[in-house]
């Protein structure tokens, strides 16, 4: 049996095969930026700011 190309199975290929890996990517260097040492400094005073009375 001859399988046929659809348009879901071209998404759903193109999506498991380019989309996922550049999200993953994505997620990692977002969390790569969160977690970095030099950005605590930074990330503690945006987390006291709310706290903080004017």
């Amino acid at each position: 049996m001859r399988a046929i190309l659809t348009v879901e199975n071209f998404a759903s290929n193109l999506v498991l095969t380019f989309w996922t890996p550049v999200f993953v990517g994505i997620f990692i260097a977002i969390l790569t930026y969160a977690l970095w040492p030099r950005n605590k400094a930074m990330f503690d005073a945006a987390a006291r700011q709310p706290l903080r009375e004017d």
